[in-house]
Parts: C-alpha cells; structure tokens; sequence
C-alpha cells in the first residue's frame, strides 16, 4: 500500500483510507470487524469516522472495540460538528462544544488521542478564531495531533488559513470534501486553495456514493439497501442526466483502456498530487478488496488529461 504525506505534516497515510460511516449502522460490530480487519490487511493505516456516524456513535464505539492493541499501528480520524442530540448545544464548533465532544469521542474510541480532529462542517454561527483557538489547546494537551475541516468552501479555507496565521496557532492541515471525476469541473478554486496552503485533500464519496463503480445503469430503478436509494440527497446530488451522459463516455474511455469505470475514477484521483488518501466506505472485505486493487491502476498523463477533457467539456 503507498503511503503519503497528509498535505505539508509528516503524517504518513496510506492512499486508500477506510471510510467507517456503515459501521454500528448498516454493519454491526462483527460485520464491521471483518472489514477492518481486511483493511488492516491490505495495508491500510488510514480510519476516517465521524461522531455522527453509525446513529451517532455507533461507529466510534465498534472502531474502538475492534482496534484495540493495534490502535497505535493506525491514523485514526474522527469529525465533529453536526448534532449529536436534540438540544441546541449539542452541535456546533465553539469552545465549549469542542471540549465535551472530544471527551466523548475518545471515550468511544477507546483511546487517549485522535491523529486527526476535523470539524464536520463550518459553524455559521462561531467565528473560526474561537474554534481554532479551542483545537490549537486540545494539540497543546495531546488529546488531538492534528486538525482538519469538512465541506469547506474555497474562501472559508483561505479564512481559516489566514486566521491561524494570524493568531499564531495551528492550522486545518486536511480538508475533507466530496470529490471525485464527476466534481472535477466545479472544484477548481477549491483545489487552488487546497494546494496554495499546504493542505492534504481527503476525497469523501470517491465513487459518487456508488455512481463510480459501474453497477448503476442509466433507466434502471435503484435497489432500496444501496446508497443512492437510502440517501435521497446523495441521488439527487449525483444522479443527473449530464452525469449519466458523462459516465456512459467515460466507461467506452476506460474499456479502450482495458479499465472498469471503478479503476479508472480510483485511478484518477490517485493521480491527483494533492490527495493524500481516498476515504472509500466498504459494506464487505469483498468490496475493500476490489477498491483496493483499483487504486493499484495507474493511469498515463495523456489519459488523465483526455479524462479530464471529457467530464470537463461543458464547463
């Protein structure tokens, strides 16, 4: 498994990361250890969760009991931010949230230290200097090793950046956003701002939720237990009649290349000098497998460039 450097850290991640938001959900504790374990396996270092997930919780705790001794051989990334009850309080990125939701993420995690701690989304209504400064302390106490942000637009990166700067304290070394071949087109700024401050990118849905691994037919009903069906923002972010068109293009690319759709969109973005590692959720040690074969592609210049030309062409 290659590893790389997590933007300008020298945190090594390897490039293809294990998304864990089925687990304590969709999978239950055995269902996720057999996953992780295959992960472990195949050379994976990389575990990116959320408090969130897994009926908030859910996923931290099965993480946290499957690790075990190995939690140390691991990057272990976890986010913070969306609600974790009904209350107003139990949300956000302000000082006081920051302090209860970390206690509450390494009690689940069963450890002492988060690798990575990223704020889910950006927090409309804290201003970015009090959530900096709140990670920056959490670093000084070695509860948390570095921090990231999630879902960040281009401008509320260079905020960050310049803030941290400012105040002198730490800054987001990652930032966590979808992305994948079908994104290329309306992620120009961010990956600008991605690269001009030394960031690593963390793609979130690789695969466009499952619309990237060629099992999607254009006409066909969707199966209620796949993603795309359970997730109705997801099928009506992704599922569209220019993505179809592109995809279908995409696939006679790959084929005269001797690619399925899924090795060339892995391959694509391992491509990519900015990624540092593709969080890809697996549902079997099947699928982990098969993802991680197809991150094995390499994929020539010329045909990254002819690939990016293709989904490119009516922007």
């Amino acid at each position: 498994m290659e590893l790389r450097l997590l933007g300008t850290t020298g945190l090594r991640v390897s490039l293809l990361g294990l998304g864990c938001n089925n687990f304590g959900d969709r999978l239950d504790l055995e269902s996720s250890r057999k996953v992780v374990h295959q992960a472990l396996d195949l050379g994976v270092n990389f575990f990116d969760t959320a408090d969130t997930y897994g009926r908030r919780g859910g996923s931290e705790d099965c993480l946290g009991q499957i690790l075990g001794s190995q939690r140390r051989s691991v990057v272990l990334a976890t986010k913070f931010g969306l609600p974790m009850a009904d209350d107003v309080l139990s949300k956000g990125a302000s000082r006081r949230y920051i302090m209860l939701a970390v206690e509450a993420s390494l009690r689940r995690l069963r450890t002492d230290w988060i690798d990575l701690y990223q704020l889910h989304f950006p927090d409309p209504t804290t201003p970015i200097e009090e959530t900096l400064r709140a990670l920056d302390d959490l670093i000084h106490q070695g509860k948390v090793r570095y921090i990231g942000c999630s879902n960040f637009a281009a401008w509320q990166l260079a905020d960050a950046h310049w803030t941290a700067r400012r105040l002198g304290v730490h800054a987001f070394v990652s930032s966590q956003n979808a992305y994948n071949i079908l994104l290329l087109g309306r992620s120009r700024e961010l990956l600008q701002a991605i690269e001009a401050y030394g960031m690593g990118l963390v793609p979130a849905y690789p695969l466009s939720a499952g619309l990237l691994t060629g099992k999607y037919q254009r006409g066909q009903s969707i199966p209620k237990e796949w993603r795309l069906n359970y997730m109705e923002h997801m099928n009506k972010r992704f599922v569209t009649e220019r993505n179809w068109s592109i995809i279908e293009r995409l696939q006679e690319f790959a084929a005269a290349r001797d690619l399925s759709l899924l090795e060339l969109s892995l391959a694509w973005l391992t491509a990519q000098r900015v990624v540092a590692s593709i969080i890809a959720g697996a549902m079997s040690a099947d699928q982990l497998e098969s993802n991680f074969k197809a991150t094995a592609r390499v994929l020539a210049p010329t045909d990254k460039i002819e690939a990016d030309r293709i989904v490119t062409a009516d922007y």
